[in-house]
């Protein structure tokens, strides 16, 4: 008869043996991956920085894993259902997603969205991140940030606010500044960061917060003056301008780009996809791209990548909520 000591020896064997067929499991799903192309989905139009980011990896991560990658741009709704074919597709690494900013911000925003950021995706890496800029047109007559606040507080009318639509960074990055300074402001809603920015230059309205990328260009040529940054520290994009967070601590509003995979993506497949993003995004000639951009290469870890998409759905989503913030 046993009494089941042979049964209890056999524990650590067969521990043993599944530690081992995992370990072989997972190397051959990075050995076998890719089996086919891969589609990168970019929920925007071509053209705008997320569209570039895209474009600027795709070719060389397709040398190095051997197989083609095809940027697939799926605009509209605010990127919310191209989004969601990348969360519905099959977890095997052959379907990715490049996503800006308002990735995070989006469900918060429309209501309907059928996927949860954290829940339905795998994080691979964020590939860049650049600070927003405070901006004013270059005769509106204020050239310090303190000067700009005084101003904001002390008029009877607000100031208005150009942002590039209702549901982007640029209006929430607004709504933040609104509600850490304790400043009223009208936000006049655009079709786009290009239209906004028009009627900045033109002195239709008289203020702006937006990626520096877009704005950095004018604040050279001298028709837009940059009042503070919104990272946490101070950027060689503008030297000399302050940080907002300098004034009030806990303000940060960055733009950024990455990668994400559906969840359930094999881990060795993360792995793998987050190494290659990273030695392409290393070259020279890559940063020196992105910095024309006003971005810096970031390429972090998957596990950095998550808790940011984490900390920053969170932080954006008690906004929306406080504030009552929709897409209209």
């Amino acid at each position: 008869m046993s009494n089941g000591r042979g049964l209890t020896r056999s524990y650590p064997l067969l521990a043993a043996l599944f530690l081992h067929l995992c370990v072989v499991s997972t190397a051959t799903t990075a050995q076998s991956y890719p089996a086919r192309p891969i589609r990168m989905v970019v929920p925007t139009s071509p053209g705008g920085v997320t569209d570039t980011a895209a474009r600027a990896v795709a070719p060389q991560l397709a040398e190095a894993l051997g197989q083609s990658i095809v940027v697939d741009n799926r605009a509209g709704a605010g990127g919310v259902p191209g989004t969601d074919t990348v969360a519905k597709a099959a977890p095997d690494g052959h379907t990715l997603l490049a996503v800006f900013d308002s990735f995070v911000s989006n469900p918060h925003v429309f209501r309907n969205a059928p996927y949860d950021v954290v829940k339905d995706f795998a994080p691979v890496t964020m590939m860049i991140r650049g600070p927003q800029l405070v901006v004013v047109h270059s005769g509106f007559g204020v050239k310090a940030f303190g000067d700009f606040l005084a101003l904001a507080k002390s008029r009877r009318a607000p100031l208005n606010f150009a942002t590039a639509g209702a549901a982007t960074s640029s209006r929430l990055s607004v709504e933040l500044f609104r509600s850490t300074a304790g400043i009223d402001a009208t936000l006049v809603h655009y079709k786009g960061g290009g239209p906004a920015l028009n009627d900045l230059l033109g002195g239709h309205v008289e203020a702006m917060i937006a990626s520096a990328g877009l704005v950095l260009p004018s604040v050279k040529a001298g028709r837009l003056t940059a009042l503070a940054v919104t990272s946490r520290g101070r950027s060689a994009l503008v030297p000399g301008v302050p940080s907002v967070s300098e004034t009030f601590p806990q303000f940060e509003a960055q733009s950024w780009v990455g990668v994400l995979a559906p969840a359930r993506t094999p881990r060795a497949v993360i792995q793998r996809l987050n190494a290659e993003i990273a030695r392409v995004l290393a070259a020279p000639e890559q940063r020196e791209r992105f910095t024309a951009l006003g971005y810096e290469i970031v390429a972090g870890t998957p596990e950095q990548f998550g808790a940011w998409v984490r900390d920053e759905s969170a932080k954006w989503g008690k906004l929306i909520r406080e504030r009552g913030i929709t897409a209209e």
